[in-house]
């Protein structure tokens, strides 16, 4: 069992910027595909960006605005989230699945086997 630890959320007004981190609490050899999920009042959960050894995936309303990337010698990711729009507030969700990501399936939360408690992310305008 893996356990995924969420730090870095918090309330800013939009424009500002956040880093999402999140440790999983096993290293491992095996090809390991991670990535943030986000969840609004009222909404579904949808896909932000993951990240495995040889790609990175975004949704279309965080490109050019959300850097997802992965410290080995930390065995940490990082969601780094810059000029932040309200529409960004929601509930992040770290998520984890054994494998690579797969460019058609990525955003589909069934896929991830393990997550994160959550943290919340406020933008005010």
């Amino acid at each position: 069992q893996v356990q995924l630890v969420e730090s870095g959320g918090g309330s800013v007004q939009a424009g500002g910027s956040l880093t999402l981190s999140c440790a999983p609490s096993t290293r491992t050899k095996r090809r390991f595909c991670m990535g943030w999920f986000r969840q609004a009042p009222g909404k579904e959960r949808e896909g932000v960006a993951v990240i495995d050894s040889d790609s990175t995936f975004y949704t279309d309303s965080v490109k050019g605005r959300f850097t997802i990337s992965q410290d080995n010698a930390k065995n940490t990711m990082y969601l780094r989230m810059d000029n932040l729009k309200p529409e960004d507030t929601a509930m992040y969700y770290c998520a984890a699945a054994w494998g690579v990501c797969y460019e058609s399936t990525w955003s589909q939360s069934d896929n991830f086997e393990y997550w994160g408690q959550g943290t919340q992310v406020t933008i005010s305008s």
